[in-house]
């Protein structure tokens, strides 16, 4: 026999969760209990916000879900944010909450509130645990999790209930559908015959290639049909970023854009690779017309967000589904024109980052510096908007962050997840000064946990996306400076490495020292007010 807290905490050991993140309440001893007897370790963090979003860390290291703990009332509400960040950037994450039982919540009120209706409004499903179907509620969550669209699911835990023995689990039950292909048909016929056909075809991939890891499926076609391609910001990567078909990773550059719609508007096949659009601005919804450019699309569920429209959509594996597409295809002459290549220049020309010092400047060292493989996170913010624009990723899942919610305060966090559970492999944080002082309790975290994380914020004093608003609409500048924090000497104080650095050769240094630490960095790159204009 095993109490209800126990069956939780074996599925998802079994699921390859290693690290729970929370903060302790008296409703959920039961439960953390359980997860540290299962193997299953727990991370005290200083806020449910950060705690979600360095679980989400670890999932992008191991692929595991993330898991987050909370307890009652403002635990909950807390964790309101990352979970709705884990909906929208499709993160597998299983939340545990603390709960009072149905009856005690008529004849008590201290912190109860509706937490199911609560979660339900930002998560995929909230369940309770109940009597006698614990096993088959936590499958339910996990499968649910990590299904064609992945997300956060919410799992209410009874107190009486966490304790209380449960009859033998059967084995775990979720199911796990073998990749799908596109029927053979006249619909896939057609598709074969349009890419056969084409002269001017266009890639754009988005996160599902990484979800189905498709990358070599999509860079081999790419390469080998001559298809130029362009990402989400997610997607950065799946075609190394020095190959001269990729085009980058876009999404909220209007600067980008204005370069790479001329190339899809001449485009005479567009060809969509589990890309979501929830990551774009708004200059991408409906950017083509199906009717007069053919659209072939590969995704994991079906259109129901009418962002763009396709010729023909088809759902399911998106490797799976691009190799049935070019099976018996011969590739032909593409872009005779010579478009990909000034494309690709004319991109390199808006986005320099030979200066001598500035936001260009900072992406472009530490991108020299770091190795391949090295895991990088980035915040919210108009640091994130360059950087995206001038980072060049030579392997998938390399640059994370919260591209389609596009929270604040996720940079950190996200890295410190991936150092915990990856510690040998190069990790770089970058934030915006706003950003990283939303969350500097944190530090104290990566303190406690001896995280060696090299942290590089921008430092200007100010909200510099919203400034840059403010200034393009004539507006008054309002609620968008700040005094400037002393942000090396706060990681001192917190038992880290401070340094303040205003030069390429200030922040090389800095940054190698502090790849070879044993304890974290905060490295402040000093920029200019200003810096970021006619930057993207």
């Amino acid at each position: 026999m095993a109490t209800a807290a126990q069956i939780v905490a074996r599925r998802l050991h079994e699921a390859g969760c290693r690290h729970a993140f929370g903060i302790p309440g008296g409703e959920v001893l039961t439960m953390m209990a359980a997860l540290q007897e299962s193997g299953i370790e727990f991370v005290l963090v200083k806020h449910e916000n950060t705690g979600g979003f360095m679980a989400e860390g670890t999932f992008h290291a191991t692929g595991a879900p993330a898991l987050l703990v909370s307890t009652i009332g403002p635990g909950i509400t807390n964790a309101v944010n990352v979970i709705a960040n884990a909906k929208q950037d499709r993160v597998p994450m299983i939340f545990l909450t603390g709960a009072f039982t149905e009856g005690e919540s008529h004849s008590y009120t201290h912190q109860v509130m509706d937490q199911v209706a609560l979660m339900k409004s930002v998560a995929k499903a909230s369940f309770t645990l109940i009597d006698g179907a614990v096993d088959t509620i936590i499958d339910k969550a996990i499968a649910i999790a990590t299904d064609a669209r992945p997300g956060p699911v919410h799992i209410d835990v009874p107190t009486p209930l966490a304790g209380r023995e449960q009859p033998d689990a059967p084995p775990v039950r979720r199911v796990r559908p073998a990749p799908s292909v596109p029927a053979a048909g006249p619909e896939l016929a057609f598709a074969r015959n349009l890419l056969g056909q084409a002269k001017r075809p266009v890639m754009i991939a988005g996160v599902e290639v990484l979800e189905h890891d498709a990358a070599e499926t999509v860079a081999s076609l790419a390469r080998d049909f001559s298809i130029p391609v362009i990402t989400t910001y997610k997607a950065k990567g799946v075609l190394p970023e020095d190959d001269p078909l990729a085009l980058g990773g876009w999404g909220l550059s209007p600067l980008g854009d204005k370069h790479l719609m001329p190339l899809i508007e001449t485009a005479d096949l567009i060809l969509l690779a589990g890309y979501d659009p929830i990551e774009m601005r708004s200059s991408w919804v409906a950017p083509w017309d199906p009717v007069k450019t053919p659209v072939i699309e590969f995704s994991a569920t079906a259109n129901t967000h009418y962002v763009h429209q396709a010729s023909f959509s088809f759902v399911g594996d998106i490797g799976a589904g691009l190799r049935a597409l070019r099976d018996g295809v011969i590739p032909g002459p593409v872009w005779s024109n010579g478009a990909v290549l000034e494309t690709r220049k004319a991109l390199a020309a808006a986005f320099p980052t030979d200066e001598a010092w500035g936001p260009a400047a900072i992406c472009d060292e530490v991108n020299r510096l770091l190795p391949d493989h090295a895991m990088v996170s980035c915040d919210t913010g108009a640091h994130r908007i360059l950087l995206n624009s001038v980072w060049k990723c030579a392997e998938p899942h390399t640059l994370i962050q919260s591209s389609a919610f596009g929270s604040m305060g996720c940079g950190m966090p996200l890295a410190a997840g991936v150092k915990l559970v990856d510690p040998d492999r190069p990790v770089v944080a970058f934030t915006g000064d706003a950003g990283l002082e939303m969350i500097l309790g944190e530090l104290a975290t990566l303190r406690d946990r001896k995280l060696p994380l090299v942290i590089v914020v921008f430092v200007d004093a100010s909200l510099t996306l919203i400034e840059m608003k403010q200034r393009a609409t004539g507006m008054t500048n309002l609620g968008v400076d700040f005094e400037q924090t002393d942000f090396a000497a706060v990681a001192r104080a917190m038992g880290g490495i401070g340094v303040d650095v205003d030069s390429r050769p200030g922040l090389a240094d800095a940054v190698r020292d502090g790849l070879a630490a044993e304890t974290f960095t905060v490295i402040a790159a000093h920029i200019p007010r200003g810096a970021y204009d006619g930057r993207f």
